[in-house]
């Protein structure tokens, strides 16, 4: 399976993603949504198909294309492990700040 970065990337596929997250959209749709022709949107979609991103719905003549939740789970569960460090040192970054705005209040209170 493709890596998920690899094919999160390219901002055309990033497009065509944020423009599915309301819901599943046919090639047309996402030609105007997207603003590239439509073989770069099929070719673009067919990455994503491929990487198990978007699942396809075929209706009559059109077929709609929708996210896969699951694999954006995975995704979002890979990106928790690390808030959980980033969260921590902000949390510390706050204190600090709280501490030397404390320490800067008392010193001009002290001032005559």
């Amino acid at each position: 399976m493709p890596d998920v970065f690899q094919i999160l990337a390219d901002p055309t596929r990033r497009r065509i993603v944020d423009a599915l997250r309301d819901g599943e959209r046919s090639v047309s749709e996402l030609v105007q949504v997207v603003d590239i022709g439509q073989p770069g949107v099929s070719r673009q979609l067919q990455i994503l198909e491929d990487a198990d991103f978007v699942v396809v719905r075929p209706e009559g003549r059109r077929r709609m294309y929708a996210l896969r939740p699951d694999r954006f789970r995975e995704l979002s569960e890979w990106v928790t492990g690390y808030r959980a460090i980033w969260e921590s040192r902000l949390d510390r970054l706050a204190a600090e700040l709280d501490r030397r705005e404390k320490k800067r209040t008392r010193s001009k209170e002290r001032r005559p």
